[in-house]
Formats: structure tokens, sequence, C-alpha cells
């Protein structure tokens, strides 16, 4: 179940439904591709690319990862063993990619991989003290950018953890993250003002092979227990800019371990070639809070999460990113595709899943 195959003359990747994104980063590098992995290099590639997948390294120029399947293997409710594309089944082809797991149990998948073989990227670590001030060059910054630059800014309460390098290991930062699919001196002269914020306590941005873009984030790899949620932004003016500042910044009381505004645009606005469930396209923010803590804890670290989201709701957009929320919000599926994009994944159900057997998830109801 997971089997990595790489077509270097197709620019093609068919994996089966177990695999992880490293796997496929590693043979795909192989042959100077890539694929429009996630930021962490454990995530499995067929619920991250079933619910969009909104790669930050790639996804600005390309759109989502859901955008560039080619054909799926599943199995149906009714028993069936289905090869799922544009052609054979294009109704199901259109809900699988985005509609999460409600269609069908995934098997294996066959997307596209782009002929990039490193990236100038990495984070930019300031003092959390700093916060207001690089947020706001950021927020100035980044909207003049090409869609080759993906950036994100993170504000980072980092655990006391052996796990956690030893320069940013107990901080308070707040983090640029970016990645640039240019040469190595455009890179530089397009970061330079976001350095010049600031001393950093720690710059890993650098000119990098493809097989280490999870540097970037650095996320946890092994089981860590944590809690995590998130919203569209249709919008981030000054107001929202002193408001995040508030929620997050060295002032706030909080106990969230990050937040994190991820700015989308480019190719993530756009209509695939062969248009699929995705329904956050014209978004232009996601944000992402995340609290981590023993079961203990639970309501607390829900409690943080929601301080934040709900202190941004005056922004917030009307859709949301499935893979962004977290399982106790499972009642939300109309909220999250609008209601013309649910109406379609409805009656779709309705054609392949009429009792509602995949309903542990964001679940579609199939129409009446």
């Amino acid at each position: 179940m997971n089997d990595v195959a790489i077509d270097a003359v197709g620019r093609s990747a068919r994996v089966g439904a177990g695999a992880i994104w490293s796997e496929v980063v590693e043979k795909a590098a192989k042959a100077g591709l890539a694929p429009l992995n996630g930021s962490n290099p454990s995530v499995g590639v067929s619920g991250y690319t079933l619910g969009g997948g909104l790669s930050p390294t790639l996804g600005r120029s390309h759109g989502y990862a859901a955008d560039h399947v080619r054909s799926l293997d599943v199995v149906t409710a009714d028993g069936e063993l289905r090869h799922v594309n544009a052609e054979s089944e294009p109704d199901l082809f259109w809900a699988l990619r985005g509609g999460k797991g409600n269609f069908a149990v995934v098997t294996a998948l066959e997307f596209d991989l782009f002929p990039v073989s490193r990236l100038y990227g990495g984070g930019i670590y300031f003092p959390g003290e700093r916060t207001a001030d690089v947020l706001r060059v950021w927020a100035d910054w980044h909207p003049s950018t090409p869609e080759t630059m993906v950036t994100s800014i993170a504000v980072m309460r980092m655990p006391s953890m052996p796990e956690v390098p030893e320069p940013v290991r107990g901080k308070f930062l707040v983090s640029v993250r970016i990645a640039y699919n240019g040469t190595t001196a455009d890179g530089e002269r397009m970061v330079e003002p976001l350095r010049a914020v600031a001393p950093a306590v720690l710059d890993t941005v650098r000119d990098m092979p493809y097989t280490e873009v999870a540097s970037i984030h650095s996320e946890p790899t092994e089981p860590v227990p944590y809690y995590e949620r998130g919203i569209m932004l249709r919008e981030f003016p000054a107001q929202a800019q002193d408001k995040l500042i508030e929620l997050v910044g060295p002032d706030a009381e909080t106990t969230l371990v990050i937040a994190e505004l991820r700015a989308l645009g480019g190719a993530w606005d756009r209509e695939s070639a062969v248009p699929n469930a995705v329904a956050t396209r014209g978004l232009p923010y996601s944000l992402l809070g995340v609290s981590a803590g023993p079961l203990s804890q639970e309501q607390q670290l829900k409690r943080s999460v929601a301080e934040l989201l709900d202190g941004m709701k005056p922004w917030q957009g009307d859709r949301r990113f499935v893979n962004n929320l977290a399982p106790d919000e499972a009642a939300d599926a109309a909220a999250i595709y609008g209601p013309e994009r649910y109406e379609r994944l409805a009656s779709i159900k309705k054609t392949y899943d009429p009792a509602n057997m995949f309903r542990l998830n964001h679940n579609v109801i199939p129409a009446a």
C-alpha cells in the first residue's frame, strides 16, 4: 500500500494510499522531479491530496495538489473497485479531489510531478518581542512577490524539548518561512527587506536540494499530542494585523504553540484544467492555530485555538479548508464547501454512497 512508482518521462507518480510524502519526494528527486507535497514529510499523500493539498513549496505557482491528480483507484460503498479519472467517472473524479473521505476508499492515485530539483528556502526566526514589526513588514512585502515565492509567518512558543534545536528551544519567536523556485541571487535580493527588520535568532534560508524542503517548517515527525483548527481570511488589513498581534504577540496570554498565517493567491486562485471540489479559491490567507499537550489538558488546548480563530472572525472567509479542520468540526461540511458546491457533492454522494457508509469525516450527507 505504500509503493511509489515514478514515471520520469511522463512526469508523474503512482503511489499506494499508504505512502507518505517523504517517500515520494525522495524517489521523485532521483529523476529531477518534485511533487506538490506538504510541509511535513510524514503526512500521508492520499488524505492530504483528497482534502486539496496546500503545498508550501510549489503551490502558489501550480495550485492545489488535487488539481494535478490524473487518476485514482478506489473502492466505493458497493464494494466495486473503480479506476476513476476525468473520462471514466467525471462526477466522482470531481468529488474525490477536494471532498476528502466522503466518497470511496482510495487504494492508489496518480498525479503530476514537476521539473524542480532545488529551491531557495528556509525560515528566518526573530525574537517574539518583534512580532509586530516582522508581521507588518511581511504583510506589505509578500503581495509584490512573484508566484514562484511561497511564504508564511508563524508566531511560535517553542517547547523545551530535546527534539527542538538548541537556538530556538523554549523560546518565543516569530518566523517567516519562504520557498522560492528561482535563482539564489534573486531570492537573496527578494528576502533582504525581511532580514533587515531585526537581528535574527536563527536564519536557515539557503539554496537547498528539494529533498531537504521539510527543513523549511521543521515540523515534528514523531507523534505528539496536539489540537489544531484553521480558518480562511478574505483580507488582512491593518486592523486585522493589530488584532493578530493582540492575540498572539508578546502581550498575549495564550498557550498556543503556533499561530501560522499562510499567504495564498496565484495558482491557488485559478480553477484547475479539470475542475474539482476544492472550495477555497479566491481566499488570500489560511490561518492555523496549533496547541500541544496531554489529553488531560484537552479543554485548555481547544480554548486557546478558539480564542485565536474567534478573534479573527471579522475577517474570516465564507469557506473552510477541510485539511485544516478538527474532528469535532465534522458537522460543518455545508459551511466548508458553500451551498452550490455542497449541493453537487450531496448529489454525487447519493449516487455512490446512498447509505452514507463513509460518514466518520466532515460528512457530506447524501441528497434526499
